[in-house]
């Protein structure tokens, strides 16, 4: 079993469980099915509005030929699934996750405790680490002590340097110095940890900004990326966590953790769409491994197998 397939194994099952029962001997396509698909849609935590989107465009293509298979309509799903993630930005295929045009290419992660901020951090440190990068992370969570001290486990694991202060510094201030060391040592890319408080929305965006302007007066133009981590267990949660962030800050791509154990895959297909924000990568395991660079295909093809529903 792929990488993929193990991270939307629950989703997948539930997804085609339902379909199945509703579409048991029958030869067509009629609005029983669709409102079965509407439900099993909903259930993965799509969300409403792209479950409504996805159905009203089937409607319509069901329209014209209400004899087709179910192959044929859950063909019709994939493609309309993989247009919602094309507006997102969502790549399609293996393509890099960060710019080495840019050096040192900034990552500022951003996101609720408790989502696997800080092990995705560890483990994008790790992927990069492996592929002959160097990297430098930044412990601006400077609130939690437990943060800082993963942060280093990981950073030890990964076998790369970490910029820390003592407890309760300026957030900003790590960032300054991580991004100052970054330039000084020739670093490719810099992961600055920020906490994770959904704190009054006027304090987080006043923080993330002073962090940002900090940093550009090292690197001009970064941070080149905000990451928003979610965890995809949390389902509608996770909608309003993007909502929250999204306003205090420009979140330009998601990484999507602990999908293997949950049911609710869809969000990834939920989020994406309802605010144009591209999924960069997915956490589907504990191991330093378990991080992947998310491909639009591969993530369709696991969830919503042609092949699936004819074993059904």
């Amino acid at each position: 079993m792929g990488l993929f397939d193990r991270g939307v194994a629950k989703t997948k099952q539930s997804f085609f469980q339902r379909v199945s029962r509703a579409v048991a001997g029958r030869s067509r396509v009629d609005d029983d099915v669709l409102d079965a698909m509407e439900e099993a849609l909903v259930a993965t935590d799509m969300g409403v509005d792209t479950t409504l989107k996805i159905i009203d465009n089937l409607q319509d293509r069901v329209e014209k030929d209400k004899y087709m298979s179910l192959e044929e309509l859950v063909e019709m799903l994939r493609e309309e699934i993989g247009k919602l993630l094309d507006e997102s930005g969502t790549a399609s295929g293996a393509q890099e996750p960060f710019d080495f045009s840019k050096k040192p290419y900034v990552v500022l992660v951003v996101g609720v405790n408790g989502v696997g901020k800080t092990t995705t951090i560890g483990k994008m440190a790790s992927m990069l680490k492996a592929r002959g990068k160097k990297v430098i992370i930044g412990a601006a969570d400077t609130f939690r002590a437990a943060a800082v001290d993963q942060l280093q486990i990981w950073a030890d694991r990964a076998g790369v340097e970490i910029v820390k202060q003592k407890m309760g510094s300026d957030p900003a201030s790590v960032a300054y110095d991580t991004v100052s060391a970054a330039v000084a040592r020739d670093a490719d890319v810099v992961l600055i940890d920020t906490a994770g408080r959904l704190h009054n929305r006027v304090d987080l965006m006043n923080e993330l900004t002073k962090i940002r302007n900090v940093m550009r007066k090292v690197v001009p133009d970064a941070p080149h990326d905000v990451m928003l981590v979610l965890d995809s267990t949390t389902g509608q949660n996770a909608f309003q966590q993007t909502k929250e962030f999204s306003r205090a800050t420009d979140v330009t791509s998601l990484a999507v953790t602990k999908l293997d154990g949950s049911a609710k895959g869809g969000v990834v297909i939920g989020i994406a769409d309802q605010f144009r924000i591209p999924v960069k990568f997915i956490g589907i395991g504990e191991g330093v491994d378990d991080l992947k660079v998310f491909d639009r295909d591969e993530y369709i093809d696991s969830l919503f197998s042609i092949e699936d529903l004819k074993k059904k």
